[in-house]
């Protein structure tokens, strides 16, 4: 696995690093502790990336820690399968946790804290089903009706929770619900439910419990227990604040943490709902979690983005408080290119291959020509690179009859070879179906690359890869998932599933390109930044993917 350090956050202020600095200052709290915690029930995707930057970096900032906590508090949905995954993509994000948590290690001590509610008057045991508590809750403008369980005595609900604890009732049978107020305008504190039953199998746990705490109820609970000062959270959080404060205090725990929400990250043409990314799997539209047409990290990872890029791109776009932000996807595309320009070597690449017969050019020989591996980055050296008889160019490199503008090869006209010389098409061959097979050529020994040549110029430069040596690949082009944007509450987006979002080709590379392995990346010549792919590339096979073109509109507004 690729892990990088980050480098020092960005110094731009945003609303959390205020209250962090007035909280200091003040004495509020000593030290800074923040926590990132992720429910494991699938991989992690690009708007997790900017909370993880985020809570890591505030901490680090102010020289504080951080937690990597699981909420693992639904069985049902929980693997360690999710688990590890999270951990792999934080580690390769570059960042360290202080102290590595889950719900499940606190158990006892929320049910501890249920029960404390009860002998308050302040939980109780309701018989209703799921659906009559929903029912029941009201709405926005009408308040909701009081369960006719809310009156049971303190001990007589202690009693059923107990019984609820030692598996004496089915999933659904019963809940324990907060006591709070029915006609609230915040329908949060109408008197949620903060224990459930369920028989099922927990991945940490096992068997040991039968019952589990809610979210809303166990996340406070687990902010105290560990001490976190700055409980940061996405705005669809924001109305779960007074319970959030509320479970706090009526548990009467001993540190009290607060919650402050920042706008959700949203990209154009994705889908960032998990639920929606598992459907993808489910429905295999996509090759696993990891696919590169996923936004999840692992996906960008395999896809060839750097934790550097990623990192930059959550710095740049910011934390807002007052909104959810939509992001065009050309900019996590524009810090791609911006990290690589300078790292990945660049060599050639043949994605559709068209043969070309040097006919002048000596039978049997091979020259080694020297080509540059970052024109942009001298400090990387050159690279030899075999020519003879025998090459192959991009199909597209030929037309029969040219339209106005194309500068390439057609018959009469004359190219430069990257790197290499000067060739004129004479002629070509054809299939007994009409298409173009080979092209038969000339070159000019005079014009080498490098040898100053300067009698005349061509207009038109194309790549190429000497054909006895080339080395066989597969080239994976993408493009969006997703064809068009849609609301986050669609249930239609597999409807806009983009039928061209994969296309698979096969061409060549250099020689050189042997002892290539998984995760090297390389800007190939005209078609972009690639990635040899860590889980499909063998020592038979190479597989690259590409991360991104060379260009872009945003980077043409940059």
């Amino acid at each position: 696995m690729e892990t990088a350090k980050p480098a020092a956050p960005a110094s731009s202020n945003n609303f959390i690093k205020t209250i962090v600095t007035e909280d200091l200052k003040s004495g509020k709290v000593k030290e800074v502790v923040t926590r990132f915690p992720p429910e494991p029930n699938g991989y992690l995707h690009i708007g997790h990336a900017k909370s993880i930057c985020l809570n890591f970096e505030i901490a680090d900032e102010f020289g504080g820690r951080t937690h990597l906590r699981f909420d693992d508090t639904n069985p049902a949905k929980e693997d360690t399968e999710f688990v590890e995954s999270i951990k792999e993509d934080v580690a390769w994000l570059g960042f360290e946790w202080e102290r590595l948590t889950f719900a499940s290690d606190f158990f006892g001590e929320m049910y501890d804290r249920a029960v404390l509610l009860i002998r308050k008057g302040l939980a109780y045991v309701d018989d209703q089903s799921a659906d009559q508590i929903r029912e029941s809750r009201g709405t926005l403008t009408e308040p909701g009706k009081e369960s006719p369980y809310r009156g049971r005595s303190v001990e007589e609900n202690l009693d059923l929770f107990a019984r609820m604890r030692a598996g004496e009732f089915a999933n659904g049978e019963k809940v324990l619900r907060a006591k709070i107020d029915m006609a609230s305008p915040n329908i949060n504190l109408r008197d949620p439910v903060i224990y459930r039953i369920s028989h099922a199998h927990h991945h940490n746990t096992g068997d040991a419990w039968c019952i589990y705490p809610m979210y809303a109820f166990a996340h406070p609970l687990e902010d105290a227990i560990e001490g976190v000062t700055h409980s940061i959270c996405t705005l669809e959080f924001a109305d779960q604040r007074p319970l959030y404060d509320w479970v706090v205090r009526e548990c009467e725990m001993d540190c009290t943490p607060h919650q402050y929400e920042f706008g959700r990250l949203n990209l154009t043409n994705t889908v960032m709902s998990k639920r929606k990314l598992k459907l993808l799997v489910d429905e295999k539209v996509v090759d696993g979690w990891d696919d590169p047409r996923m936004p999840t990290i692992s996906g960008l990872r395999r896809k060839g983005f750097t934790p550097e890029a990623i990192r930059d791109f959550c710095r740049e776009i910011g934390v807002v408080k007052t909104n959810n932000s939509v992001v065009d996807d050309k900019m996590l595309e524009h810090f791609i290119r911006e990290d690589l320009k300078l790292k990945a070597p660049r060599t050639m690449a043949v994605l559709q291959p068209l043969k070309v017969i040097i006919t002048n050019y000596p039978e049997g020989q091979i020259e080694q020509l020297e080509a540059e591996n970052n024109s942009e980055n001298e400090a990387m050296g050159s690279r030899q690179i075999p020519f003879s008889r025998e090459i192959y160019i991009e199909r597209d490199d030929f037309m029969e009859e040219p339209v106005k503008g194309y500068h390439r090869l057609y018959p009469g006209n004359e190219v430069r070879l990257k790197h290499a010389y000067f060739i004129k098409c004479e002629n070509f061959v054809k299939d007994a179906d009409g298409s173009v097979i080979e092209l038969h050529c000339t070159y000019d020994p005079e014009t080498k690359s490098g040898s100053g040549f300067t009698g005349r110029k061509v207009k038109g430069t194309i790549h190429w890869i000497e054909a006895t040596q080339a080395r066989p690949a597969e080239f994976r082009l993408y493009e969006p998932l997703i064809l068009e944007e849609e609301g986050e509450e669609s249930e239609s987006f597999l409807d806009n599933i983009n039928p061209k979002s994969l296309e698979k080709l096969q061409g060549f590379v250099e020689n050189n390109m042997k002892d290539a392995k998984a995760q090297d990346k390389f800007q190939f010549f005209r078609h972009g930044y690639f990635n040899v792919d860590p889980k499909e590339t063998t020592g038979e096979k190479l597989v690259f993917n590409r991360i991104v073109s060379l260009k872009s509109s945003f980077d043409a507004k940059k």
